[in-house]
């Protein structure tokens, strides 16, 4: 079997999701030369190599560079309605690309005198209105890029220093005038040039051209063959085939959707033919394509952002995420392989199957850069120059390969889908910078903490579940990476001063319970983008994914609550606790399909299977909950409780099946 991601057609599709508009033929160029530009930059900056100092002498102005170059696209490639994805582009959008790159220009020429003369505090007249105009392109270009919601809530948290000192009780602040909120947004380095864009200039791009190169290149082709000639054959393999494929991938694309349209395409089809549903299929992969974002070495651009809020190496946060990362796949490798072992269903025959020996021959060099990648990350702590590195060694392994070597349009259309990503996340980024912005700007950032713990009176748990469940509610009208930045800014300090809780595993509670919404309906984008692959119903499908991914809700809970999860502590109690929740959540994905290994199904007849898998579902939570502190049981309580849960469902489960084997037994004689 021989697959073929289909690169032009998932193009499509994306575009189509992210309502991206086809340029003129005359105008292609501009993405790709926008891409060159900033690769140039970015490496002259990073590795200070001194021929371009006109825009990287400076920090602050390399960062308006990067915008200044990004911004512009933004009004080319997204119209001004949904609608007009089809249209030719109207005057208006080139007049507001070529107003955006002009007004652009000029804080990059001025970056010298805004930061030595304090322009964020008192600027010339021509600056000021300058600043008004940046301010309304950037809220402009993160509606059209992000969405309705982040330019709303962008919009207005901008405007709120005008009006601190008339609002209401506990989020009352001192106020500013139009004058001083627009120089501040503009700048200082809190608002629009904060940490999100800083992270974004030091960071990410370079992981955002890695996984685009990897992708163009056909490293999805080789991760999916990889996993269907491992796992393809086993019992329900296309299913594990896209836990495999999509993780990696995901990994290294940051894009819940990218990820669906990239491996979905191969691993949906292949689950339809061995017998599972079109919505089960698409809940498959909206789930592995979403755990793909959390998993090391790269999780998106979230994680780099973290990082930055908890000044940090990012690769202490790819080592944080490690084990969350693993019980969740292995939550839902465990509900694929019993809902494949309780309807028998079985993998694809192995003549259909990719050689893995062929795999491997023609795609090692994959494997080998992400070694790469990985030893740079981890063991050199170069994480601002890893990707760089890893990209030089792929681009060449690749042309020295017969099978994927590029030719001069791979080149321009990898250039060109990257600034697409890159426009998309700066408008974004930059959006919600004002909103971190108004929040130091008033002072509100230092005791909007207190205010949370006054309302949650004091108590962590009920601290936990607001935080929760504020971080699902933005995550469904906000990016990941958006709600990420509000919370941290917003919640974080509440729960690490008022609750006493671990930095690291609380700035990962809220990015997991962000990313719940792509699997959540009633928006589950990334189910929604599966079900349009499978065919399903949206909503169908969302309920599946739910279901599938049903561990990942209280996984942060976990962790929160012991940070050994998380890689904090000593080694023999890490061991411990990960052994425990690893035998917890197996327990747990069994119970949620009804089929344990080892016993076989959970009873048979509607109340005896309810109440058998409630006692293992039980079981299975008591063993995962980590004891004391904040749970009042110790640890070797919870294991008696689970156990208490554990064996009279085992037993009765056995007892049913006996039944039901000599009901069936007689019915036949």
């Amino acid at each position: 079997m021989t697959t073929d991601t289909s690169p032009a057609n998932n193009q499509q599709v994306k575009e189509k999701i992210s309502q991206i508009r086809q340029l003129p033929p005359a105008l292609r160029w501009i993405p790709a030369t926008v891409t060159v530009f900033l690769m140039a930059m970015t490496l002259d900056y990073l590795f200070n190599v001194g021929l371009m100092t006109f825009v990287t002498g400076l920090e602050t102005q390399f960062y308006y560079a990067v915008v200044a170059l990004l911004l512009p696209l933004v009004f080319l490639l997204w119209p001004m309605r949904s609608r007009q994805q089809e249209q030719p582009i109207p005057w208006y959008d080139y007049t507001l690309s070529a107003f955006t790159l002009i007004v652009g220009g000029y804080f990059v020429y001025n970056a010298v005198p805004i930061l030595e003369r304090g322009w964020a505090f008192s600027a010339p007249e021509i600056a000021i209105y300058a600043s008004y105009a940046y301010w309304l392109l950037i809220i402009e270009a993160a509606r059209r890029a992000g969405g309705l919601p982040i330019a709303i809530i962008a919009g207005v948290f901008s405007l709120y220093p005008l009006v601190a000192d008339i609002v209401p009780g506990p989020i009352q602040a001192f106020p500013s005038t139009l004058e001083q909120t627009a120089m501040y947004h503009t700048m200082s380095t809190e608002s629009i040039m904060g940490v999100p864009l800083q992270a974004f200039a030091g960071l990410v791009i370079g992981f955002l051209v890695f996984g685009v190169v990897l992708q163009k290149s056909g490293g999805g082709k080789f991760f999916i063959n990889l996993a269907f000639a491992l796992l393809g054959h086993v019992r329900g393999g296309p299913a594990k085939v896209s836990i495999f494929s999509s993780g990696l991938m995901g990994s290294m694309s940051g894009s819940v959707i990218s990820n669906v349209l990239t491996t979905g395409v191969l691993s949906i089809p292949a689950m339809r033919r061995i017998g599972m549903s079109r919505s089960f299929a698409g809940g498959v992969e909206a789930c592995a394509s979403t755990g793909g974002v959390l998993m090391p070495p790269v999780m998106g651009a979230t994680a780099f952002v973290m990082a930055m809020f908890l000044d940090i190496p990012y690769s202490a946060v790819a080592l944080a995420a490690v084990i969350p990362s693993i019980l969740y796949f292995l939550g839902l490798f465990i509900q694929i392989d019993a809902y494949a072992a309780r309807h028998d269903i079985k993998g694809l025959p192995a003549v259909e199957l990719p050689s893995l020996w062929q795999t491997l021959k023609e795609g090692w060099y994959f494997i080998f850069v992400f070694a790469l990648l990985v030893w740079m990350l981890l063991i050199m702590q170069r994480e601002a120059v890893a990707p760089f590195y890893a990209t030089a060694l792929l681009l060449v392994l690749n042309q020295l390969s017969k099978h994927n070597r590029w030719g001069w349009k791979d080149v321009a259309d990898t250039l060109s889908s990257a600034a697409k990503l890159f426009a998309e996340l700066i408008a974004i980024l930059a959006g919600v910078g004002m909103l971190v912005g108004a929040l130091s700007m008033t002072g509100l950032s230092g005791t909007i903490a207190n205010d949370f713990i006054n309302i949650a009176g004091g108590s962590v748990p009920l601290l936990l579940i607001m935080g929760a469940v504020t971080s699902f509610v933005l995550g469904i009208g906000m990016t990941v990476t958006a709600a990420y930045i509000f919370l941290a800014v917003a919640l974080a300090p509440a729960l690490i001063q008022g609750g006493g809780l671990d930095p690291m595993a609380v700035h990962m509670f809220i990015l997991y319970w962000g990313m719940l919404s792509f699997i959540t309906p009633p928006v589950a984008l990334g189910a929604f983008a599966a079900a349009t692959v499978a065919g399903a119903r949206p909503m169908e499908t969302g309920l599946q994914a739910m279901r599938l991914g049903s561990v990942i809700y209280f996984i942060p809970f976990l962790f929160v609550l012991n940070p050994a999860l998380i890689m904090q502590g000593a080694p023999l109690v890490i061991v411990a606790v990960f052994i425990q929740a690893v035998i917890g959540i197996i327990l747990f994905a069994s119970a949620m399909q009804g089929y344990l290994m080892g016993v076989g199904r959970l009873g048979y007849g509607a109340l005896q299977e309810i109440i058998i898998r409630a006692l293992v579902l039980i079981a299975g939570l008591l063993l995962a909950l980590p004891g004391g502190g904040m749970v009042p049981l110790s640890q070797w309580e919870l294991i008696g409780l689970a156990l208490a849960a554990l064996v009279p469902g085992v037993l009765m489960a056995r007892l049913s099946q006996r039944h039901h084997q000599r009901s069936h037994s007689a019915s036949a004689a």
